[in-house]
């Protein structure tokens, strides 16, 4: 069936702003300004203040729900279900939203935009397992091949990263530090979205709800942790003129010595914003398929930029990374189901994963079901 012109819009939407929302971290990392009090000209490595932006386009995503939800209740049949249920609920996948991101803008000043992206494809490693832990979830024989062969893609990034000739001053050591950084980051992510998921499936929370809601918390927490961070000294860990943690002074007098920098934290604010609202957008109007294939695509993209504007110099190892991580993530997101369904002799045993998948989510919604029953 052939795509609407609404749905080409959310595509094209969601492939320009996730890749926009990495890319324009990365630029506002490759300026160079004056800090204060005459401070010399230095590189803008400043993670946490970015992470703050990040977390202000998520909350404005809590603005977007609540104009959907008058526009909804104005109309003659609502479909809009506003859930009861305490906020604060989403107060510790917050803070694991919190400790991720920062972790990650911390790790991309270190090592390539397109490593970046590629080496988060590790969440769906500690995502599988932490649900079968804590979820109950049984996993499909691909879905372990999936992992297998994700695991396996991100050690070819990490040659990739260890044997290609960077550009800019870091220096291998470096690199490594933030691929390390990164994976470490997907095992807080994914405890994020073992939570998400269970509190979703027991209160029926509506995605931009759920997303704005984290944001309001991760804006406000981190925020007031800037203040602490102003003077805790890190030494050699801390880019920054002071050597401490974070320094957002010397973050706002670098932008008022280069706007630009300004341009891209808004980039990444306004951008993480249009890319929550474009993924939920595309799942619901076309499918979940889809959301995956252009979170694939995305990193692509990054990658082709990114090269173009000699962020990074062509490795055929990552190359060969990157198909492996698309591979598995295939594999684990059903990807290769449609595939495989027009092969005859696959057809049967298609059928059979897809009805074993389908049985999994009624028995987690069930179980969702059951558990708020039982507390109410």
């Amino acid at each position: 069936m052939a795509w609407t012109k609404y749905q080409l819009f959310l595509a094209g939407l969601m492939l320009t702003t996730g890749s926009i929302n990495t890319l324009s971290a990365k630029w506002a990392d490759t300026f160079s300004a004056k800090g204060c009090r005459d401070v010399p000209e230095h590189s803008f490595s400043h993670p946490f203040v970015q992470a703050v932006g990040m977390f202000l386009g998520e909350l404005s995503c809590l603005a977007a729900f609540y104009i959907l939800l008058c526009h909804d209740r104005r109309s003659p049949e609502p479909k809009m279900n506003p859930a009861s249920f305490s906020p604060f609920l989403f107060f510790a996948p917050a803070m694991c939203d919190m400790t991720a991101t920062s972790i990650m803008y911390v790790a991309l000043n270190m090592t390539s935009a397109s490593s970046f992206q590629m080496l988060r494809g590790a969440v769906i490693i500690f995502t599988g397992l932490l649900s079968v832990a804590f979820l109950g979830r049984r996993l499909l024989a691909s879905q372990w091949i999936g992992i297998l062969i994700t695991i396996v893609g991100l050690l070819i990034v990490g040659l990739a990263d260890f044997f290609s000739g960077h550009k800019d001053d870091h220096k291998i050591s470096d690199v490594i530090t933030g691929d390390l950084l990164i994976i470490m980051a997907q095992v807080i992510v994914s405890v994020q979205m073992v939570l998400e998921e269970k509190f979703v499936y027991k209160h029926d929370v509506h995605p931009l709800r759920a997303v704005g809601t984290e944001g309001f918390f991760g804006f406000f927490v981190l925020s007031l942790l800037l203040i602490p961070m102003y003077f805790i000294p890190v030494g050699e860990f801390s880019n920054n003129p002071r050597r401490v943690l974070e320094d957002a002074l010397d973050a706002f007098c670098q932008i008022g010595h280069q706007p630009l920098i300004l341009l891209a934290l808004l980039g990444n604010t306004v951008s993480i914003a249009f890319f929550n609202f474009a993924g939920i957008s595309v799942t619901k109007e076309i499918s979940a398929t889809t959301r995956m294939v252009l979170d694939s695509l995305r990193t692509l993209v990054i990658w082709v930029v990114s090269l173009g504007l000699g962020w990074e110099q062509f490795h055929g190892l990552q190359v060969l990374g990157f198909l492996v991580l698309l591979l598995g993530t295939a594999l684990y997101n059903g990807l290769h189901r449609p595939l495989l369904a027009r092969i005859p002799w696959c057809a049967g045993m298609v059928t059979e994963e897809e009805e074993s998948s389908s049985g999994e989510r009624e028995r987690l919604l069930n179980n969702g079901r059951v558990q708020a029953d039982a507390e109410s």
